[in-house]
């Protein structure tokens, strides 16, 4: 496929629930326009495992992390002056994770405050994305990948966390501007396998980066 361009300073996001392929597409897309990519910290999060085992007592202190890696990651791109790809993005850590775990009771209206308020301050700081890539899938989907992928840490991820999870995520993604977010079903997308498909995605981007 021929080399499409963009903007070397676009940020992009590549939004998803847990298992819906947003590492694998940061990394390909990121090499496909040069763009630098932004992954989720898991491998040195020091609250995970606990965190799946007992949400109520380590939620706080995971979202805390998220939100710190994330923003330390961006803001030093951007001073940079660089581009690149988020593998998820600071404000689905607000808006699906911190927000649910808040609904369920599993974080108390003390920490969400304290939470809320270091976001909306950090947040003045940096961009907002130029374009979303939604990845969406179904529970049966996700949980089944989750399952494959067999992470030590997500043995414990049950299948109503991860519909809940869903259900912020198609909220959320409602009320973003059309221009500005991308959703692609993948239930039934392989992307090692599924070529065409691909390199459709990547002529989205390229269309929506340049309308």
């Amino acid at each position: 496929m021929e080399k499409l361009l963009i903007n070397q300073n676009s940020q992009l996001a590549i939004a998803g629930n847990i298992g819906a392929g947003k590492t694998t597409m940061t990394e390909k897309l990121s090499k496909f326009f040069n763009l630098n990519p932004i992954y989720e910290s898991v491998d040195d999060n020091p609250y995970l495992n606990d965190f799946y085992k007992d949400m109520k007592r380590w939620s706080f202190n995971l979202q805390i992390f998220f939100l710190h890696k994330r923003f330390s990651k961006q803001i030093k791109l951007m001073k940079m002056n660089k581009g690149f790809i988020q593998d998820r993005s600071i404000y689905e850590d607000k808006e699906i994770f911190a927000r649910n775990l808040r609904d369920l009771n599993y974080m108390s209206n003390v920490d969400w405050n304290t939470y809320n308020n270091l976001f909306e301050d950090m947040t003045q700081f940096i961009d907002e994305p130029n374009l979303i890539i939604y990845l969406k899938a179904s529970t049966d989907t996700l949980i089944s990948r989750i399952e494959s992928r067999n992470r030590e840490f997500e043995k414990d991820i049950s299948s109503e966390y991860i519909h809940s999870l869903n259900i912020y995520y198609d909220q959320w993604i409602s009320k973003i501007s059309k221009d500005k977010v991308m959703i692609i079903n993948t239930n039934n997308f392989n992307i090692f396998e599924d070529k065409e498909m691909f390199d459709d995605i990547k002529k989205q981007i390229t269309n929506k980066l340049s309308d």
